[in-house]
C-alpha cells in the first residue's frame, strides 16, 4: 500500500485540496534537500517552487514505480543539479587533479566526539561545492556512483574519485 495514494489520485483529478495536502506533507523535507544542494535559501524555495509546479504539472505520469516522496526528491534533486549546472559549479575529472593537489594525511584517529552530526554537516559545509554536491549526493540521497555519473553527466569513476577526496578532506577537516 503507498502512502498518501488517495492524496495523489485527487490530485490528478485536479483537485486542489489534496494537491495543497501533498504539498504540506512533502514541503520540509524537499526544502531541506535543495538546502543542502545548493546552499542559498532563496535558490531553494524557487527550486522548490518550480519543483511542485513540475510534480503536480506531471502527476498523471506517477505510476506507483516508487513512492510518491521518492518521485518527487528526484524531480528536486535534478532541479537542484540544473540550477548548480547554470551557476557553473564546477565538478572537476580527477585527470585536472593529477599530482597539483596535495592528498590529505589520512587519519583514522576520528573519536566519537567526531561523530556529532552537527561537526560533520559543518565539516561538509567546508568543502569545495563540487565535493559537497557528490558527498550529499552519494552519502545523504544514498544514490550510486553509476546513478551520480548520470545526474552530473560525469563518469561513474570520475564519481567515484571524487567522493574518495571528498571523503578524505572531509576526515582532514574533522581532525
Amino acid at each position: 500500500m503507498f502512502a498518501h495514494k488517495d492524496f495523489v489520485e485527487k490530485s490528478k483529478l485536479g483537485d486542489r485540496q489534496a494537491q495543497y495536502k501533498l504539498y504540506s506533507l512533502y514541503v520540509n523535507g524537499m526544502f531541506n534537500v535543495c538546502i543542502r544542494m545548493v546552499k542559498s535559501k532563496e535558490d531553494a524555495e524557487d527550486i522548490l517552487q518550480d519543483s511542485f509546479v513540475e510534480a503536480f504539472k506531471n502527476l498523471n505520469s506517477f505510476r506507483y514505480e516508487s513512492t510518491f516522496g521518492s518521485w518527487l526528491k528526484r524531480i528536486v534533486i535534478n532541479k537542484s543539479i540544473n540550477h548548480l549546472k547554470l551557476k557553473r559549479v564546477p565538478l572537476v575529472s580527477v585527470d585536472d587533479f593529477q599530482n597539483k593537489v596535495p592528498e590529505p594525511e589520512e587519519d583514522t584517529n576520528i573519536t566519537e566526539e567526531h561523530l556529532n552530526v552537527d561537526v560533520i554537516m559543518s565539516a561538509i559545509k567546508q568543502l569545495p561545492t563540487g565535493y559537497q554536491t557528490i558527498i550529499n549526493l552519494y552519502l545523504i540521497e544514498g544514490y550510486d556512483h553509476v546513478e551520480i555519473g548520470e545526474i552530473l553527466g560525469i563518469s561513474s569513476s570520475t564519481s567515484k574519485s571524487q567522493y574518495h577526496r571528498a571523503k578524505k578532506k572531509l576526515i582532514a577537516l574533522m581532525n
